[in-house]
């Protein structure tokens, strides 16, 4: 019952911050600089006063701001987030169109992080001083300060035309198209090199993250206590000590997920992937609000989405919390 207390709580607080967020956004895209019936103008080659005139009423942009505003809250309300200038469609069409390539990156991203990065702190914080410790802290130090572009830019350089072995652009073959567990596979391979690029940031920021936290783990009283029990070093390793230093990493993994969005627009844009990060890269170009202002609306629940399960899995995997929550 707490726990659902709990969760109810957070749910509100999300309700409320999704409001302020889309009144936000609205606010800032509309007061920035740009004339999407200009942008459209250009688009059809130049257009009369008239026509000028037309677009704008057609979309509402001759009412007041806060008129606008209204309208828009009024329509989101009921699940509608307009039409598309550009693309010259149903914005959650759109959205469904792009969002299940987005989250493939986005996850499959961030389980290589996570599983790689805690990986390679487990292994470096067993020899603080030995060899392998001081090579992964150099290897996390380089992918850190690395930006998401230059590596994608690297990696897209050398799987394209150094070594041919992966693709490089979209996410499937569009000239071959397959069905079935070949079109998955398609997919798979399509992924690898968005993925990694994506991953390599985190992989980093994880690696230090669990090293850090191992290392200050492995001298607690409790592991000295297992270990002189008999317990075999994986027990000892894998149970008690990595199941206390994965706290932080899950509190920081929560925090990341923005950050991992934004990352994935430079890394949509480098490979062609077609997700919501290209989407709001055309959507910047092209002055299209309705679109930018729902991808921003669906990333800040994904992001609200991410922080609520990481509370909820941060109760399950540290029974402390559960305890003072009574």
């Amino acid at each position: 019952m707490t726990l659902l207390t709990h969760l109810f709580g957070k749910l509100a607080n999300a309700a409320a911050l999704l409001l302020a967020v889309l009144v936000l956004n609205f606010c800032l895209i509309h007061l920035a600089p740009g004339d999407p019936v200009q942008v459209i103008a250009g688009e059809m080659g130049g257009a009369s006063a008239e026509v000028i005139a037309e677009l704008r009423a057609k979309y509402g942009l001759d009412d007041s701001l806060l008129q606008q505003l209204f309208t828009y809250l009024g329509k989101v309300a009921h699940g509608d987030f307009g039409y598309s200038y550009y693309f010259n469609q149903p914005v959650l069409s759109l959205i469904g169109q792009r969002l299940p390539a987005s989250l493939y990156l986005a996850l499959s991203s961030l389980l290589t992080a996570v599983v790689i990065g805690t990986l390679l702190g487990v292994v470096s914080a067993r020899r603080p001083n030995g060899l392998l410790s001081h090579v992964v802290t150099v290897l996390s130090l380089t992918g850190y300060a690395a930006p998401i572009f230059w590596t994608g830019l690297m990696l897209l350089l050398l799987f394209g035309s150094v070594w041919p072995v992966l693709p490089v652009s979209g996410m499937a073959d569009v000239v071959n198209p397959k069905t079935g567990f070949a079109y998955v596979l398609d997919v798979a391979t399509h992924l690898v090199l968005p993925s990694l690029t994506l991953a390599l940031v985190f992989i980093a920021q994880y690696s230090r993250l669990a090293r850090v936290n191992m290392i200050d783990v492995l001298s607690a009283d409790y592991v000295r206590t297992a270990r002189a029990k008999g317990l075999p070093e994986r027990v000892v390793i894998f149970k008690h000590a990595l199941r206390n230093a994965l706290i932080p990493i899950v509190t920081v993994v929560g925090l990341q997920f923005g950050n991992l969005f934004a990352g994935a627009v430079l890394v949509e844009t480098v490979f062609s992937w077609p997700g919501m990060g290209r989407l709001v890269f055309d959507s910047i170009l092209r002055r299209d609000y309705p679109t930018l202002m729902a991808v921003l609306f669906f990333s800040a629940v994904m992001v609200i989405a991410a922080n609520i399960i990481t509370d909820l899995v941060y109760r399950l995997v540290d029974p402390r919390i559960r305890a003072g929550a009574r």
